[in-house]
């Protein structure tokens, strides 16, 4: 991912594109074309990955009492394909797509913030975003989405904690018994994104959680290191 000024960006109804890459939606797909370079090792990131919807969702969810940050699921459940050529990379399978917006910096309201998404076995999604502000005050969202989008809530199980990390940031799933830490797939100094085996409502089930220390994420040091991960180009 690079950060580029507004000359780079250039949108349309169908299509979004950032500098060399792009978005593009034909009325069925979500086409997505990636052209970057990796950091801090310079090398070639450049694929397709083409997201099918099994069904469009307009919920939004206020993320903070104030209601300034948003969070909504756009497909909650979706079938994916990812062909890259740099690297040599080609799989299938199940995804999600969502968006989060907000109307000032995310270090302002909140503290941290578990999030998990799971497919159920009939094709449902179980999303549980678990929200800590600087406040003191807490925010639960535990929905279940439809394979056509439609939404309903859940009786969220108790929190149960996770292994450590690396980088030693706190992580925590709710679940209805002791999760099994699958794999850690990004470890940072703030951020730490993980699979999971987990149950949640009544099934046994692979989610992806995340976790995120939002104080970290914000000190000086992290963000003297961020370019070097995410570079900035004009």
């Amino acid at each position: 991912m690079t950060e580029r000024g507004a000359g780079a960006l250039h949108r349309g109804a169908r299509e979004l594109a950032i500098g060399p890459s792009a978005l593009r939606w034909s009325g069925e797909r979500l086409e997505l074309a990636v052209d970057e370079w990796a950091v801090p090792l310079p090398r070639r990131v450049r694929g397709r990955i083409q997201v099918w919807p099994q069904g469009l969702s307009r919920f939004v969810a206020s993320l903070d009492g104030e209601g300034r940050h948003r969070w909504g699921p756009i497909a909650p459940a979706a079938r994916v394909e990812v062909a890259f050529d740099a690297p040599r990379l080609r799989w299938a399978g199940h995804g999600y797509l969502d968006c989060n917006e907000g109307d000032e910096p995310i270090e302002r309201p909140f503290r941290s913030w578990d999030w998990s998404r799971a497919q159920l076995a009939g094709g449902d999604t179980a999303v549980l975003y678990d929200v800590r502000e600087r406040s003191g005050a807490e925010r639960l969202l535990a929905l279940r989405f439809a394979r056509d989008g439609r939404v309903g809530e859940f009786d969220a199980p108790a929190r149960r904690p996770l292994p450590g990390t690396l980088w030693r940031v706190p992580r925590q799933v709710r679940a209805e018994s002791a999760p099994a830490l699958v794999r850690t797939l990004e470890d940072t100094p703030f951020y730490v994104r993980s699979e999971l085996r987990t149950r949640l409502l009544g099934e046994e089930v692979t989610a992806l959680h995340e976790s995120l220390e939002v104080p970290r994420l914000a000190s000086p040091v992290v963000q003297w290191m961020l370019p070097w991960r995410m570079p900035r180009r004009a």
